[in-house]
């Protein structure tokens, strides 16, 4: 596999909505959305490609309630961690954001992600 799909099974596995960078206008709650934000860079003296590949994934969940979003979040940072498929670490804890306009709740984490190439 790759790592966008080995991510995307991973987190239906906490939640059975998840999309790439955005949801359907109108997607039930809770759902998951996670884009790439960067990544680091092997670089071998070499002229080949290395083996590996690392990203940035920002993962956002958005709820109905603080506690709904929170807990979510939490079950993605221990989904990812204890997932054989990658190598995933947290960047930082999560991050609590409120949106005005869709009344939403939501938590954001960063991890960075070694995976396959």
């Amino acid at each position: 596999m790759n790592l966008e799909t080995d991510l995307y099974n991973t987190l239906k596995t906490v939640c059975i909505r998840v999309y790439p960078d955005l949801a359907p206008q109108g997607t039930a709650r809770p759902y998951i959305t996670w884009q790439q934000i960067g990544g680091g860079v092997i670089k071998p003296l070499a002229n080949v490609l290395p083996d590996k590949r690392n990203a940035f994934i920002q993962i956002n969940v958005w709820a109905e309630t603080r506690l709904q979003a929170n807990t979510i979040s939490i079950d993605i940072e221990t989904a990812l961690v204890q997932s054989t498929l990658f190598i995933a670490r947290p960047q930082g804890a999560l991050m609590a954001v409120f949106e005005e306009e869709t009344q939403l709740c939501g938590a954001m984490q960063d991890f960075s992600i070694w995976a396959v190439r």
